[in-house]
């Protein structure tokens, strides 16, 4: 039976989706940087503002919030030893073949798209600023599913600002003609929670 008692607001999870990814040294430029760096040469206007916005939209989606605390969890529990194995092993290798990391991060930017889509995998790849540090075979500490999820944000927020670059044009605007907190229209539309 639902208990009522036991919902937890989304204010709170995403508080604690923002606390995890800073406990794991990434913040919120960090993540908005790499999404400035891909949108800039398609958006006149566009400020890193533009971007830090559209990284806290992501950051709204359950989606996203529940896959960055279960990843975070996975990567703190390998550093303590505390996977069984030989999952702690795999994990604490980011073994090439073990592609669940990817799967969680991808579920996640399903949300946004195949525009998306073929950006995580652009990131992914190719593991462009802070995705980079993460990664473990080039940094300290275990973040094997940091990494992907840091670029499944930078990849739903590029394509938040993709979008909004559509819808901008349409009215014969750019990020030049709007503030930072109208990079997310949704949030203005009447009956629109954030």
């Amino acid at each position: 039976m639902f208990d009522k008692k036991k919902i937890v607001h989304s204010k709170l999870v995403t508080e604690a989706t923002k606390e995890a990814l800073l406990r794991r040294g990434v913040t919120l430029e960090s993540i908005a940087e790499i999404v400035f760096e891909m949108q800039l040469p398609y958006n006149a206007g566009l400020q890193m503002e533009h971007c830090i916005e559209s990284v806290e939209g992501v950051l709204r989606k359950r989606e996203l919030q529940h896959a960055i605390l279960v990843g975070i969890e996975l990567d703190e529990l390998a550093e303590q030893g505390k996977l069984s194995g030989p999952l702690q092993q795999i994990v604490e290798s980011d073994e090439g073949l073990f592609g669940v990391d990817e799967t969680i991060a991808l579920g996640a930017v399903f949300t946004y798209g195949s525009i998306a889509v073929t950006t995580f995998g652009h990131l992914d790849k190719n593991k462009i600023g802070i995705i980079n540090e993460l990664d473990t075979k080039k940094g300290k500490g275990i973040h094997t599913f940091l990494d992907d999820l840091v670029a499944s944000v930078a990849a739903c927020a590029a394509s938040r600002i993709a979008h909004r670059t559509r819808d901008l044009a349409e009215k014969g605007e750019t990020f030049e003609d709007i503030e930072p907190e109208e990079t997310m229209p949704e949030t203005n539309v009447d009956g629109a929670q954030t």
